[in-house]
């Protein structure tokens, strides 16, 4: 009996073995699939941004082609993600990105809750680090995207869109409560219709290295919730072009421009500069405004199927409505690492490091990221 006890555990723990080594060879191969077959992966969630510290949960990725002999239709990919953060932020997202056979309809859906605890330094371009106020955010927020191809290459959708939010001042007497030109302090709801338009010549939805994307979107908010509820509009412009300029390096260039239209936005809802996909250095939210511009250009250079690095650099800021000008633009620059779990579709996980201005008395602004998927 002893010895059949010895001989299970032993033909247990190769298998083990074996299996983990195989798994291991699998992530570290550098063959790429060209089967185009459906990827499912459970992973471990985690992530880094200077707002919200390291975040550790679980979190799965699916992804597939809705015509896999159709090497024009996209790769369609699911996620869902559960985290919690070393800064006490609750996480839960669910993203979706469909695309029917041929390209012929495009679909996008975000859900997500967040408890977030945050530095607010007040409103425009200019906040000192000295003014910074902790606040805690909770916000619930679904939007749906559906597009049609209605000529080659562009996209004309439509879109619908909630969002809720609600903060608590953890310190009194400080800037976000004594500033009366702050609007709406105890949080609101939105909703909102919208219309979209884009172009997209990409070569890939995930890791494009030739192609021109263009998207231009509105989004109208009626008076749905009466009172001081925000009514306005918002208009947001996404270019991205990118060329091979050899056969593992592709150059990306990417610039936005977003704005608020209303007579009273709240804080809320103003536009951030500082993020993991651009202007990635600068903490999210110290400077916001009615608009934000922005520009960024990336070197990526994938010197193995599982393995790349970049480069990137950019300009930004943000300004009230009426004050249009290309003055005091705040720069970036910083660089990365990749590593791609899905060599084929070109879904990857990323690590950048990037580093933004020096102002007088203050640190240089910088930051640390990890994340999932290219940043555009």
């Amino acid at each position: 009996m002893k010895k059949l006890v010895i001989l299970l555990s032993l033909s247990l723990f190769s298998f083990s073995g074996w299996a983990q080594m195989k798994l291991i060879k699998k992530m570290l191969s550098n063959e790429k699939d060209t089967t185009r077959k459906a990827s499912f992966l459970p992973i471990p969630a985690f992530g880094y941004s200077q707002e919200t510290g390291f975040e550790f949960g679980l979190g799965a990725i699916y992804s597939y082609y809705t015509d896999r002999k159709d090497t024009i239709t996209r790769s369609s990919n699911f996620s869902v993600n559960g985290t919690y953060s070393t800064k006490k932020t609750y996480n839960v997202a669910l993203k979706g990105d469909a695309w029917s056979p041929g390209n012929k309809y495009h679909f996008i859906g975000d859900v997500r809750f967040k408890e977030m605890p945050f530095n607010f330094y007040g409103i425009g371009n200019t906040t000192q680090k000295t003014d910074e106020d902790k606040l805690v955010m909770n916000q619930f927020k679904m939007l749906f995207d559906a597009e049609k191809n209605l000529l080659k290459n562009a996209y004309t959708g439509v879109s619908l869109g909630f969002e809720t939010y609600k903060f608590t001042d953890q310190v009194t007497g400080g800037i976000f409560s004594n500033n009366p030109a702050i609007l709406d302090k105890d949080g609101g709801s939105v909703a909102y219709l919208g219309l979209s338009q884009s172009y997209d010549t990409r070569n890939s939805n995930n890791y494009p290295s030739k192609g021109f994307f263009g998207r231009v979107t509105y989004q109208y908010a009626p008076d749905f919730f009466g009172g001081d509820s925000f009514t306005g509009s918002q208009i947001k412009v996404d270019l991205r072009s990118f060329w091979s300029i050899s056969k593992k390096v592709i150059l990306g260039v990417q610039g936005i421009y977003y704005t608020i239209q209303s007579s009273k936005t709240p804080f809320y809802l103003l536009q951030q500069l500082g993020n993991d996909q651009i202007m990635r250095g600068y903490y999210g939210g110290r400077y916001r405004d009615e608009n934000l511009m922005a520009s960024q250009l990336e070197l990526r250079y994938r010197f193995m199927n599982r393995f790349g690095i970049v480069a990137f650099a950019g300009a930004g800021k943000v300004f009230n409505n009426g004050n249009f000008d290309f003055k005091s633009l705040k720069p970036n620059y910083g660089f990365g690492g990749r590593y791609f779990f899905d060599t084929a579709k070109g879904l990857s996980v990323r690590v950048d490091y990037g580093i933004g201005e020096k102002l007088v008395n203050e640190k240089r602004q910088s930051g640390f990221y990890i994340s999932l998927a290219e940043a555009f």
